[in-house]
């Protein structure tokens, strides 16, 4: 019963972190970690000390397979991507990672089968790997979570995050931000409220207009009116879109509720950025074609873990140390 008690607790921390503000990246943790201890007690049919050793097996297990299935995505990624794309800088940033990933396992593996088990430095990076996995896994479900939380009205501003357009046209990615930020407008108008939109987005240096302009005009000519739609034509990042709206809504007040609108993989980094700005808001997503989600995770997960650089560099010296002070204590790992 101590697994149920202690998954159960975990869990319960998880949902009270929850109500209290689904925006924390540290959410996603508890979850997997009350997930992950409940799990082993349903699965376990002996005593504690089975139990203990399913636990360890699960996450000595569950970190490299998250880093490996994820290499493999972003391998298969990378190679569809230049199949329907073409041979392009930007979609081999697919296949880089993937095989970065894969190479310390593959180490691994060479030094099992020829019998050395000595490399130090393997084993410490095997350790960092092993955090980078459970912290990707906990990142990944809680995406998952964030996003399938339902839109919940009564927002005073609807705000759409640009994606890049294609010459002055607006680009299949951000056509579905925008039908999604036109949905919710109508949702809003239907329960008695007339909330603003606010088309943020600047221009870049392949483009012909800035962001926002082609993406009002796009709004207007699907029925939203006129003097509903507001533009923000400076930023060139998720962080300048909110720091500029957030000046541009101080305008009409202090208290003002807002949803953002962004793809699907986005939701949870910049529902992150939102509460880290003091932003009252919450954060919907549009579909994005499933080819496209990989690499678009990847690099949401890389933005997170600079976020929390120091976290996280901090939790990986502490792992990579393990092997280093078992050799010292031991004098060295063990031959085969």
């Amino acid at each position: 019963m101590i697994f149920l008690t202690v998954g159960l607790v975990l869990l319960g921390v998880f949902a009270l972190r929850f109500h209290a503000d689904r925006r924390r990246i540290s959410n996603g943790v508890w979850l997997l970690l009350g997930v992950t201890v409940t799990g082993v007690w349903i699965a376990g049919s002996g005593g504690q000390g089975d139990l203990v050793r399913t636990l360890t097996g699960v996450l000595v297990v569950l970190s490299p397979i998250a880093v490996l299935t994820f290499a493999g995505l972003l391998l298969g990624n990378g190679l569809k991507m230049m199949r329907n794309e073409g041979m392009r800088i930007a979609n081999l940033l697919s296949i880089g990672p993937g095989v970065v990933l894969t190479v310390p396992y593959v180490m691994l593996v060479v030094a099992v089968v020829t019998g050395n088990l000595r490399s130090v430095l393997l084993s410490t990076l095997a350790m960092a790997l092993c955090y980078i996995g459970f912290v990707f896994t906990s990142f990944v479900l809680y995406s998952l979570v964030y996003g399938w939380m339902p839109y919940r009205p009564g927002m005073d501003a609807i705000v759409v995050h640009g994606s890049g357009l294609v010459g002055a046209r607006v680009s299949p990615l951000l056509a579905d931000r925008l039908d999604r930020a036109i949905h919710i407008y109508w949702a809003e108008i239907a329960e008695g409220r007339r909330p603003v939109i606010i088309a943020s987005g600047g221009k870049g240096p392949d483009e012909a207009v800035p962001e926002a302009t082609a993406m009002a005009e796009y709004m207007i000519a699907r029925g939203v009116p006129e003097d509903c739609v507001a533009t923000e034509q400076r930023s060139t990042t998720t962080r300048e879109n909110l720091l500029f709206v957030k000046r541009l809504l101080g305008d009409r007040g202090s208290k003002i509720r807002m949803v953002l609108v962004t793809s699907n993989f986005h939701v949870l980094r910049t529902a992150i950025l939102a509460r880290r700005l003091g932003l009252d808001a919450e954060v919907t997503g549009a579909r994005t074609a499933f080819y496209y989600l990989p690499s678009a995770m990847f690099r949401e997960f890389v933005a997170v873990l600079v976020a929390y650089k120091w976290t996280n560099v901090l939790a990986c010296l502490a792992l990579a140390a393990v092997p280093l002070v078992l050799a010292l204590a031991t004098g060295g790992l063990v031959h085969r």
